[in-house]
C-alpha cells in the first residue's frame, strides 16, 4: 500500500491517515509532510513515487491539507528545483507559461460565452438582452478555481454553458435561494428541476419575439 499514489483522509490520530474504504492506517515512520503552497514541488512529488495527498471536503469543494512522501524524496526534489530557480531562464519559462494560460483563459471565456448564447437562442428582438445576459452569466461561472460548473472538463463546453445558464437563472428569477427544502436525500434535486422547468418557461417568450412587460418579468428586474 505504500507504494500507491492515493488520495486520503485526516485521521484523528497523529501521523495517521483515513483510506477510501475507512480503514485507519499509520505513515510510514521515513515520510513527511509537504504543506500545501508550492504547486511545483507537489507535482513533482506526486509524478516520481509513492505518495498520500490529503484531502479535506468541505461542502461541495475539497481541499489539499499536504502530501504525505518519503523524506528524502521531498528534501531532494525541493533541492533540485531550488537549483533550477536560481537559473534566470527559469523565470523566463514561467513567464512564458502564464501568458499561455492568460491567452488559453481569454479564448476560453470567449467560446464559453458563444455557447451560452448559443443555448439562450433568444429572438433577434431581444440580441443585445442575450449578450449582456451571456457575459454575466460567463463572469460568473468561468473564474479559476471557482470549482463552477462552468470550469469542470467532464462535459463538452456546451452542456456546461447550459448547466451554468439553467443555475444563474434559478438563482436570480426564482425564489430557490429563499425556500426552505427539507433535509430530504433527492428534495433539493426535484426542486432544481422543477424550477428549471420554470427557467425554461420564462426563455421561451424570449427566443420566440414575443413581448415583454419588463416591469413583470423576473429576468428583467434581475438585470
Amino acid at each position: 500500500m505504500t507504494f500507491e499514489v492515493l488520495e486520503v483522509r485526516p485521521a484523528p490520530k497523529k501521523k495517521y491517515v483515513i483510506l477510501k474504504s475507512g480503514e485507519m492506517v499509520a505513515v510510514p515512520d521515513d515520510w513527511a509532510l509537504l504543506l500545501p503552497g508550492d504547486a511545483a514541488l507537489s507535482r513533482r512529488i506526486k509524478k516520481c513515487g509513492p505518495s498520500w495527498t490529503v484531502k479535506k471536503r468541505k461542502g461541495l469543494k475539497e481541499f489539499s491539507l499536504g502530501i504525505w512522501a518519503p523524506a528524502d524524496r521531498i528534501d531532494a526534489l525541493r533541492a533540485a528545483l531550488e537549483i533550477e530557480r536560481s537559473d534566470p531562464s527559469y523565470e523566463q519559462k514561467l513567464e512564458a507559461g502564464r501568458k499561455r494560460r492568460a491567452e488559453g483563459e481569454v479564448t476560453y471565456r470567449e467560446d464559453f460565452t458563444r455557447a451560452t448564447l448559443s443555448f439562450l437562442n433568444f429572438h433577434l428582438r431581444y440580441e443585445a438582452l442575450a449578450k449582456r445576459i451571456a457575459r454575466l452569466i460567463t463572469e460568473h461561472a468561468t473564474p479559476v478555481g471557482s470549482g463552477t460548473v462552468g470550469r469542470t472538463k467532464r462535459i463538452p463546453i456546451e452542456q456546461s454553458a447550459e448547466a451554468a445558464t439553467i443555475a444563474w437563472l434559478r438563482h436570480q428569477t426564482t425564489t430557490y435561494d429563499r425556500m426552505y427544502i427539507p433535509a430530504i436525500k433527492g428534495t433539493r434535486r426535484e426542486a432544481r428541476r422543477l424550477l428549471a422547468k420554470e427557467s425554461t418557461r420564462l426563455l421561451k417568450n424570449y427566443r420566440q419575439g414575443t413581448k415583454v412587460d419588463p416591469g413583470t418579468c423576473p429576468l428583467q428586474r434581475a438585470l
